[in-house]
Parts: structure tokens; sequence; C-alpha cells
């Protein structure tokens, strides 16, 4: 038996919020949307958001690096911008290809970018220099997922692919013809033992990446696109959000649906349910929204 209740609403973006990302305290997180402000939140003080930044485009992806407690902004048609959060100061910016860009992902000392180009961009994140483009597709690279124990990241397009690449050398391993239509989502199991793959079809694919990413399940999940998953802090859980409003939690082992947030049961959100964030903080889940809020729910199992 799953119990969900709503502990609140933050409020203060004009647009739809896009992006969410965990800080190194697990009470807070920060927050980008199409009105270009990026928000810094503290779930103990609920909707006092911090503005952190303002860029002139959307923002569809973050990053935080915790070591340097610097955020990482990807504007749309612009490029990247690093913010200082202690000073609140940018101390880099990279001009990029005037396209969108759907995800960032920091492994080591690489940013590895999701454009709207079909290209995947390497940067190094110390010297802020480009190491490699890949352009794997005339259609957008919509997510991106790591896997540092194959040593390999995965890449969902527009053209119903996964692409697998070499994380050390960049080179194509594998083409997956993975579903009907963009594939919005990508996330390894926490013990990398799957990567789970959510699409604009509205089917949720799981994948057996030990066995060379043979399709192990097939689950027709929403009844429209999947725009992210995440798994709980004890990887016991995981959950989808959708276009079609909801969001939805499962078992990680039988992959069984548990529990549906909605607006009918659960005063859910009133339009696309856009990102995740599974918290360490009370087994709270953030969710953001076009509807321009960010709801936080309490999951009690």
């Amino acid at each position: 038996m799953i119990k969900v209740e709503k502990i609140d609403s933050f409020t203060g973006h004009r647009d739809c919020v896009y992006a969410l990302v965990k800080s190194d305290e697990v009470h807070r997180f920060f927050s980008a949307a199409g009105d270009g402000f990026v928000v810094k939140w503290n779930l103990q003080k609920p909707d006092v958001g911090e503005m952190i930044a303002k860029v002139g485009h959307s923002v569809y992806a973050l990053a935080y690096l915790p070591n340097k407690n610097h955020l990482w902004i990807l504007e749309n048609f612009e490029g990247v911008h690093v913010i200082d959060i202690a000073t609140k100061q940018e101390i880099s910016t990279l001009k990029l290809v005037s396209t969108n860009y759907f995800d960032l992902q920091i492994y080591n000392n690489m940013a590895i970018i999701a454009g709207g180009d079909g290209v995947i961009s390497i940067i190094e994140t110390e010297s802020f220099s480009f190491v490699k483009h890949i352009k794997a597709s005339e259609m957008s690279v919509r997510c991106l997922a790591i896997n540092p124990i194959e040593r390999e990241f995965a890449a969902g397009f527009s053209d119903n692919s996964i692409k697998i690449f070499d994380l050390q050398t960049f080179v194509l391993k594998k083409v997956i013809a993975a579903h009907q239509n963009s594939v919005f989502s990508l996330k390894y199991s926490p013990n990398f033992k799957y990567l789970l793959s959510g699409s604009r079809d509205a089917r949720l694919k799981i994948w057996d990446v030990e066995a060379g990413y043979v399709l192990e399940k097939e689950i027709v999940a929403h009844t429209f696109a999947i725009n992210y998953i995440d798994f709980s802090p004890n990887s016991n859980y995981f959950a989808t959000c959708s276009m079609d409003k909801s969001v939805k939690i499962w078992d990680s082992e039988s992959f069984k649906l548990l529990k549906v947030i909605d607006r009918a049961r659960h005063a859910g959100h009133g339009t696309s349910v856009n990102k995740l964030l599974w918290t360490e903080y009370d087994n709270q889940i953030v969710s953001a929204s076009d509807d321009r809020t960010i709801s936080v729910w309490k999951i009690d199992f």
C-alpha cells in the first residue's frame, strides 16, 4: 500500500518548468524553465525560491557539480553558462550552435550535451574546450544516460533510436531500433543491469544491458509521451512522468505499476509533467510541469 500526500506547490516561474536537478544538500534543488529563470528551492521552506540566474532563452537542462558548487545552465540557442552558487556569479560561458539543447550529463571531467541538430557535444569541464562533436542523426538528440560500469553512454533520438557510445573513444557501439516515436527519456537502473527508455509513443521499455541491450519488457505505461524517469534513493522503485499529466510509481524488480498520482486523485498537475526528482529528503518526489508549478509529494510505503 502506497500513500501519497501533496506537501506543497512551488510557484514563481512564469513559463513551463523543464529542468530539475539536485544540489549537494538533500533538501535543496534547482529548477529552470521557459522563462529563462534558474531558481534554488528549499524543501524545508516551501515556496521560498532564490533566484540564481536569468538567461535570455528557455532552459531544458541543468547539471550541478558538488565538488565545485557550480551549476551548469544549458541555454537554448546560446550555450553553456557556469554559475558559482555561493556568489551567483557567472564564471564561464561557452557559445554553442543556435539550436535547442535537451540534455546535459557530466561524468568525471566531461560534459555531454544533447543537441536539437542531432549532434552530441563533448566538453572538457576544466578547460571548457570542445573534445568531440558526434553527428549521429539528422534528428534531435533528446536524452542521455551514462553507464560507468560498461564505460559507455546511451543517447535517445527523435529518429526513434537509442544509440550506445563508448565513453572514452566516443565510438558508436550499437544502434537500437527502440520505439515507434521519439525517445524522450533514458535512465540506467542503479545497478546498471537495465536501461529504461520512455518515448513519445507512451511505451516504457526495459533493456537488459548485460545481454547486449536485449528487450526485457515493454509496458504501455502512459497515454501520452513519457518525459522522464527517476529511481528512488533505495533503488526499489522508480517513477515516470508524462504529457498525460500524471506521475506513476513502479516496482524496480517486477516493473509492476504501484501508484498513479494525478489531478483527479491527488490534486496533481493540470498539464504535462516534464521532469522528476526523487529526493532523499523525507522520500519526497518533486515534479515540474507545463502548468508553471513544481509540486512536492511525500511517498509512504
